[in-house]
């Protein structure tokens, strides 16, 4: 059983240092380089968590009277490989893809942004594809004409004959706005980024966005100027650290400023923590920070961050399943949707009946 010690020694840095890197602590001061040779020093010599330990009996897939391994997988990533690893949702899925996997013996090729066009024989090969993330039409067009087998995990595309496992942003920022009006808050902004995919070109077409607007026009409460949108469009993770820093800035620099601010995900809210701080401002006395996906460092932010827990490994494995079930012949769609959970910590103050 390979240690962090071990993997530590083999790599040149701190045991602290190994820990924090493959619990993906974005707060830490490393080289990319250095980031990377420790995830693949990692993977090389098959380290596993305690939690993932306690997987390893019966992991074999299974549905009812039937057996059917899937040979080669193929993980197609809307990201590339260092968005990746500056986003630690998007490795839970990934992750929770592999988990499901290692014990049915699956070879699984990873094929990022950048490589997905360039080999579609590759694809053509794969006994099924899982499609990671926000793809174009194009894309999507590309994926399906050279796969046998596709399921999209934390992206429902438009197309509703393809099977996807995601959660409802909708709801869960419906929640987040419930239970932070219920606490007393009452002008609450929102910053997060467009989205040139789900938001069908439209300024404020992101679903958690979207929702936001819906909820506050239904409370008579809509405000604009309390929307702080990054203009990136390109493929990949626009909801980064320093646009999160950046558009918390334009709310604060408000005449009238919020009293709370949701984050599109926590990556977002840790670089809004830093332009609070910087203005001198506390959290929660004089803004409270909310946000979504519950990233393992979220706890351990001064004060920890009140998040939405979207849960991404489940996603990953779920997405199997439903490979598993398409390559057994089931030939009805479906869309799945895993439950998500608010965790209320000292960023706001907590909803009453919480």
């Amino acid at each position: 059983m390979v240690t962090i010690r071990e993997i530590a020694k083999s790599v040149g840095v701190s045991s602290g240092t190994v820990s924090r890197v493959l619990n993906y602590d974005p707060s830490l001061s490393i080289s990319e380089q250095k980031r990377q040779a420790i995830i693949e020093t990692a993977e090389a010599l098959n380290y596993e968590t305690p939690r993932n330990r306690k997987r390893e009996q019966g992991a074999v897939i299974q549905l009812p009277n039937r057996l059917l391994a899937i040979p080669r997988l193929a993980i197609v990533h809307f990201l590339e490989p260092a968005e990746e690893l500056v986003d630690p949702y998007y490795i839970g899925v990934r992750l929770g893809i592999e988990n499901r996997c290692r014990d049915n013996k699956t070879e699984i090729v990873k094929i990022f942004h950048s490589q997905a066009a360039a080999d579609n024989a590759l694809l053509q090969s794969m006994t099924g594809v899982i499609a990671i993330g926000k793809h174009s039409l194009e894309e999507i067009d590309l994926l399906a004409a050279n796969c046998r087998h596709l399921v999209f995990a934390d992206f429902i595309p438009k197309n509703p004959s393809f099977d996807s496992v995601s959660s409802d942003l909708a709801l869960a920022t419906r929640q987040i706005l419930d239970g932070l009006h219920t606490a007393g808050y009452r002008r609450i902004a929102f910053i997060g980024a467009h989205d040139p995919i789900n938001g069908d070109g439209r300024p404020f077409g992101e679903l958690r966005c979207r929702a936001y607007i819906n909820w506050q026009r239904e409370h008579d409460s809509f405000d604009p100027a309390l929307i702080a949108l990054g203009d990136n469009n390109g493929h990949g993770q626009n909801l980064r650290l320093e646009v999160g820093y950046e558009q918390a800035k334009r709310i604060l620099a408000l005449n009238e400023r919020p009293d709370a601010l949701i984050a599109a995900n926590d990556n977002m809210a840790i670089g809004a923590y830093r332009a609070i701080q910087e203005a001198g401002l506390s959290i929660p006395r004089d803004i409270a920070v909310a946000s979504y996906n519950d990233i393992p460092v979220a706890q351990f932010l001064s004060p920890p961050l009140s998040t939405m827990k979207i849960p991404s490994e489940p996603i990953g494995e779920t997405a199997v399943d439903l490979l598993v079930e398409r390559i057994n012949g089931r030939e009805y769609t479906k869309h799945v949707s895993i439950p998500t959970q608010m965790i209320w910590r000292d960023s706001c103050r907590r909803p009453i009946a919480d």
